[in-house]
């Protein structure tokens, strides 16, 4: 049996904010209507998603906070961390065409912004 979590599998917005600092709470806009609720990583980072020797992908490690949230959510930590993990290359349309969607700007910078508060 695996130890209650902490958090419970809610990745929302209205369950993020009430943890974020105050003063980073202050700073972001209003949240965007939800794209598509899904199950989401909390943390889908580049190194988090494992690929093969010819880049296939393999798997994701690190799901310790995953939970139900907008599928966008996901979506801008991994390009976020594409630009600091893979640094001299705008990998951005290539991961928004494999994944099969449009970039969405809006939602992309508030997740990010969302995101990036060094309380969480």
């Amino acid at each position: 049996m695996y130890p209650e979590s902490p958090r419970p599998f809610d990745w929302s917005v209205q369950t993020r904010l009430p943890l974020l600092h105050p003063a980073h709470r202050a700073n972001l806009p209003e949240p965007p209507p939800v794209d598509r609720l899904v199950v989401c990583h909390g943390d889908a980072c580049a190194p988090n998603t494992l690929i093969d020797d010819v880049g296939r992908y393999c798997r994701q490690v690190d799901l310790g906070e995953p939970g139900v949230a907008d599928r966008r959510a996901d979506l801008a930590v991994a390009t976020l961390s594409l630009g600091w993990n893979f640094p001299g290359r705008d990998w951005e349309p290539d991961f928004f065409a494999a994944y099969g969607v449009d970039p969405d700007p809006l939602r992309i910078d508030y997740y990010r912004r969302l995101c990036q508060d060094p309380d969480l």
